[in-house]
Formats: C-alpha cells, structure tokens, sequence
C-alpha cells in the first residue's frame, strides 16, 4: 500500500478470525503527537467491497487483495469514522486512515 504524507500511519489491530476467514476488528491503539500509546475499541465496522485498483479518500492506493473496515469509535465522547486497512499479501500490517 501506498501511504500518503499524514493520513495514513501504521496501527496496532487486535481481531479475531471466523472459521469461514472472515475478519472481524475488534480495537486497535495508535501513537499521539505527545508519544502516548491510545487504545480505541471498535464498536461498529463494515467491511468496503472491493472495487479494484484505486486511490481512496484518504490517500492510500488499494488492491483487491486489500482488506478494508470502516469502524465507528469514540474518542473524548465523540463518535469518529476511521478506517482501518489490512494487506496480507504483501506486508501483512495493518495502517489507519480517516474516513
């Protein structure tokens, strides 16, 4: 995956695998600008379908084999759109973009 400058950053993902293959987010924790780890539990996602190769609103060029979740999280009372994309094919990280 290409990242662009800002929008897309590595994440740490905690899921879980269905027995039929299918990935299931369940939180994720993220680096703040101050050094501190924050730890974000997911509490609604939709896997995107996928369309090919593209580049999406965020910035980051996606293949078929790219696994991407738009999550609902709350952050400081807020409800927040992220999304979260997997490449296990070619690097096996997971990064975070805004939705």
């Amino acid at each position: 995956m290409e990242k662009a400058e800002g929008k897309i950053k590595p994440t740490d993902v905690i899921c879980q695998i269905s027995k039929d293959g299918s990935i299931i987010p369940i939180k994720f924790q993220i680096t703040n600008e101050d050094g501190e780890v924050q730890t974000y539990k997911i509490k609604s996602y939709r896997p995107v379908p996928k369309k090919g190769a593209y580049t999406t609103k965020d910035g980051a060029f996606v293949c078929n084999q790219t696994e991407i979740f738009e999550c609902l999280i709350d952050s400081f009372g807020r409800s927040i759109k992220v999304r979260l994309y997997y490449e296990p094919k070619r690097d096996g990280i997971w990064y975070i973009g805004t939705a």
